[in-house]
């Protein structure tokens, strides 16, 4: 049997460094922006949609529509839907650096917008359980440990299982009627979507860290089980952010002083470009508060002042 203590010891020493450098961390801003796309992958994964990290970043700069909404696929929702409930799920937690990059990307993209115009269907069905699985995994907890938490995991399950929608009656041309086989709902990744702010709730994080809904696709029954699978993850993603966050970092430092006023935006635009790699042109005045043409010029600044380094800024 697998040592659970051991490395739920692991797990908490990583999750709590993480969590410790964020707090002072010059890229915290563009780490946290990288880590809801990384989320939010993750969950369209476990939910049977999947899609990746580049392709919600091409949906945000606003190079394509929605990721698989024309591709003919037969997925049980939309990513709008699935995009939307991701990034509410750590809205209302009031840390600051969070709500100032969750403002700048539905600025990029309003996910409450697209969730209406792509998969408003979507937000009935699946909304109101979106809403209990929060209030259930955000109640309090009588113990800070990962079995708790997987306890009200397996039990807030129970209380959102959805019964099975029913089967579509058809009359075939020789007057013979036959029932499709009805769907039924897997909501395993709506509890997903609220396991960063479960494990604040419990005690055991500072802030909810948008990456860390790695569930297995069909929970245990075991609450041992689930436990150890949780802290297995929570060490291999909190190590992941532990290196990610050293690597912007380095990349901040490796930039050069730039030669230019207090009130110049051009710092602003390389962190953004950081954190939204391919940012257009329209994309930036309208983050800005700038015209077209003034975005333009100051994209060539940026080009000029780094060398080149931000690359991809501008591309469209």
């Amino acid at each position: 049997m697998r040592d659970f203590s051991s490395s739920s010891d692991q797990a908490l020493l990583l999750l709590g460094r993480l969590d410790g450098r964020l707090l002072n961390s010059p890229a915290a801003d563009i780490w946290l922006a990288q880590a809801r796309l990384k989320g939010a992958a993750a969950l369209a994964s476990f939910a049977g949609i999947p899609v990746s990290v580049r392709n919600l970043q091409d949906w945000i700069c606003g190079r394509t529509a929605p990721p698989r909404h024309s591709e003919g696929l037969n997925d049980p929702f939309s990513i709008a839907a699935l995009f939307h409930f991701a990034l509410s799920a750590t809205e209302g937690h009031g840390d600051p650096i969070a709500r100032a990059t969750l403002n700048v990307s539905r600025s990029l993209l309003d996910d409450r917008k697209e969730a209406d115009l792509w998969a408003p269907e979507d937000l009935v069905r699946f909304g109101p359980l979106w809403r209990m699985a929060q209030m259930l995994l955000e109640a309090p907890y009588p113990v800070a440990s990962f079995q708790t938490v997987a306890r009200r995991l397996i039990e807030a399950r129970t209380s959102l299982d959805m019964p099975a929608t029913e089967g579509q009656l058809l009359t075939t041309i020789d007057g013979r009627q036959l029932r499709i086989e009805a769907r039924r709902f897997d909501t395993g990744w709506l509890l997903a979507c609220h396991l960063p702010a479960a494990l604040v709730a419990a005690g055991l994080a500072l802030r909810p860290l948008p990456s860390l809904v790695d569930l297995p696709r069909f929970l245990p029954d075991d609450p041992e089980a689930l436990a150890g699978h949780m802290a297995t993850m929570i060490a291999r993603q909190a190590g992941q952010g532990l290196v990610e966050l050293d690597r912007l970092e380095a990349k901040l430092a490796q930039l050069p002083q730039l030669p230019v006023t207090r009130r110049s935006k051009a710092p602003l635009l390389i962190r953004l470009e950081l954190a939204y790699p391919g940012l257009g042109r329209t994309a930036i005045a309208r983050l800005l508060g700038i015209s077209h043409q003034g975005a333009t010029k100051l994209v060539a600044q940026v080009e000029r002042l780094t060398e080149g380094r931000l690359s991809g800024l501008g591309g469209r």
